[in-house]
């Protein structure tokens, strides 16, 4: 095995390991878009790690990230990367004419994790979703070959859909990361208050608040899921597939009422199962 194939077989564990509830480079897709998939996931993942795990202070933190901007800056310069990783990475992006942007919006969406907890509205969820998870739609696109205007729109839609599951699914998690993604405005109007998430206290408004977070992820993810369609073979079927996944953990929260605490959706092989029947019977 060269080094290439070292770096891009341990970018594909790397990421499977971290998407439990979503196909992340899986056998429902061509061979040859697996290894450059598994190298974007990991690229995404090892910048998600600085930005959450570890005892790493704010500063250390940013540094690190910075230090991923720094190698795609050589990239974006013609220049060789410092580490293995990022030759690998710019072999990637090289052989699929993929675009730096994506990457770089990544990066701004996790250097914000280091320093902003809190979100004031919807607006400012979204703006964070359209750089933490749209990016990895897109690039998707481009590798399948596919990225048209239309088809990325509705490639937005399904990941801030997705990003949002995460959020509703995560909730105690990330509390305990200091963070809270649901917009202060909406937890004021449904008498939501922190102190009800750290004690896990899923009572009086809880249902109702968690609710119409689960409706405007779902209209959300129903808007994009045309593209399940739009895409042909495997790649269509690999999308339906995660559309379906993302529909299973929705309905997997409304029937706890969004009691994340003691319920939290995890789709397992039966859930794998009917999500792959519902995306071959919907081509």
């Amino acid at each position: 095995m060269n080094t290439f194939q070292a770096v891009t077989a341990e970018s594909l564990a790397h990421a499977s390991a971290h998407y439990e509830n979503f196909p992340v480079a899986s056998v429902l897709l061509p061979m040859r878009l697996r290894r450059p998939i598994g190298v974007i996931y990991s690229f995404a993942r090892q910048a998600d790690d600085f930005a959450d795990e570890g005892d790493h202070t704010p500063e250390q933190r940013l540094a690190l990230l910075d230090g991923f901007k720094q190698e795609l800056d050589l990239i974006a310069q013609g220049n060789t990367p410092n580490t293995t990783f990022f030759v690998t990475l710019a072999d990637t992006i090289k052989r699929h004419t993929l675009p730096l942007q994506p990457f770089y919006d990544l990066l701004d969406a996790f250097s914000q994790d280091v320093v902003k907890s809190r979100y004031e509205n919807f607006g400012e969820v979204m703006d964070y979703c359209r750089r933490s998870a749209n990016p990895v739609g897109r690039l998707l696109l481009h590798l399948y070959q596919a990225a048209t205007p239309r088809n990325i729109g509705l490639s937005d839609a399904i990941c801030s859909s997705l990003q949002l599951i995460n959020f509703l699914q995560d909730v105690e998690i990330d509390y305990k990361k200091d963070r809270i993604y649901f917009p202060l405005d909406e937890m004021r109007k449904y008498r939501i208050e922190e102190k009800q998430i750290a004690n896990a206290d899923s009572s009086g408004t809880w249902g109702l608040f968690m609710e119409f977070q689960i409706n405007r992820a779902r209209r959300l993810l129903q808007s994009g899921a045309p593209l399940g369609k739009a895409l042909s073979g495997r790649t269509g079927l690999e999308m339906r597939t995660i559309i379906a996944g993302g529909e299973r953990i929705l309905q997997k929260l409304h029937k706890s009422r969004g009691d994340m605490f003691t319920q939290r959706p995890v789709l397992k092989p039966h859930d794998w199962a009917l999500m792959l029947y519902k995306a071959v019977r919907a081509k």
